[in-house]
């Protein structure tokens, strides 16, 4: 695991709207009577997502009351792997929250949450159909009020990495924070990371990452309609090349045929690892933490792309948007060797 001795204390210090999840299976059938829009993530109150559990009783629930979220995925997988993370988030003083800081301790991953607030922690139901795709319906909770004060500036100051997920992009205070994050870790030296997280993020929220993003980051996660959504164009290396200037490296994952990394010099063509895909539920959070952590170990574009590859294939081949903890250490035994 073995990460060379180094300066900082964390690898990655993460941010985003702490969610538990639940996982359902449903037809697309089921989508359209219900007015989900497939491959999403929607927004909406507790009134519709209660209104949506209802009119899915009796299915097979699958990961009820696991812990979510982009962001904390991402860094639970990465300190699964070996690297050391924190974790900046806000979840409330109920059972959901003491589930979701709960699972955060027991990866290693740090935080600051030892007091919780009064309130709800928010929740994510998520709709799987055959095809594998996952639609989400967030209900942000106190989510929705993470804020400035939530960050901790002597953990993201000791820190090599600081990634942030696109989602908070829709709360005017997680947009805030997150701005203020980036500065914070342009100030220290620290290497700033945004996932775009979701084409509607970079639809209807344009403007708003865009302030986040700042002048340039240092990398940027994104899918293919992500990526040609913010190219604002149908061709993919139009995209990547509109990419460049908001970012000097990047990822774009691109399912089932693999991903593309720009190191900033080369355009590397990273091969998919085939599985029988049944969710596609955190396989983005999955191959974001797998790449940081390579990255950390001080690994190349090419050589942490293929293992995040790996990492994402192997988390689409079950339900949930993680794995066990005993298989984080099998998978980079398998690939690194160590």
């Amino acid at each position: 695991m073995l990460f060379r001795s180094r300066m900082k204390k964390y690898t990655i210090y993460g941010m985003g709207a702490a969610l538990v999840d639940t996982e359902i299976q449903v037809q697309d059938t089921e989508l359209n009577a219900m007015g989900v829009d497939k491959g999403l993530m929607t927004l909406v109150d507790e009134s519709r997502q209660a209104e949506l559990l209802a009119q899915l009783e009796g299915h097979l629930v699958k990961a009820s009351h696991a812990s979510g979220g982009s962001a904390g995925n991402s860094m639970i997988a990465a300190a699964q792997f070996g690297a050391p993370t924190f974790m900046s988030c806000k979840v409330a003083d109920d059972a959901d929250g003491a589930i979701y800081v709960q699972d955060l301790e027991q990866a290693g991953v740090a935080h600051s949450m030892a007091q919780r607030p009064a309130g709800t922690t928010g929740k994510c139901l998520v709709l799987i159909s055959p095809d594998a795709e996952r639609s989400m319906n967030t209900f942000l909770g106190i989510s929705e009020t993470l804020s400035i004060e939530q960050l901790d500036p002597t953990a993201l100051a000791d820190s090599e990495y600081l990634y942030i997920e696109g989602y908070l992009v829709t709360s005017d205070t997680g947009r805030a924070a997150a701005i203020r994050a980036r500065e914070l870790a342009e100030a220290a030296g620290v290497k700033t990371v945004l996932s775009f997280s979701d084409p509607g993020m970079v639809e209807f929220f344009r403007e708003g990452l865009q302030a986040m993003i700042g002048s340039q980051l240092d990398l940027v996660f994104c899918n293919r309609d992500e990526a040609l959504c913010w190219g604002e164009t149908d061709d993919l290396n139009t995209a990547m090349e509109r990419l460049k200037p908001v970012a000097r490296h990047f990822v774009v994952t691109c399912g089932a045929d693999g991903a593309l990394a720009w190191d900033g010099d080369t355009l590397h063509e990273i091969p998919p690892h085939r599985v029988q895909a049944v969710d596609s539920n955190g396989a983005g959070d999955m191959f974001a933490g797998a790449f940081l952590y390579a990255i950390g170990r001080g690994e190349d574009y090419a050589t942490a792309g293929r293992f995040a590859s790996l990492a994402a294939g192997s988390v689409v081949a079950r339900y949930g948007p993680r794995l066990p903890a005993a298989d984080y250490p099998a998978l980079r035994a398998e690939f690194f060797g160590d």
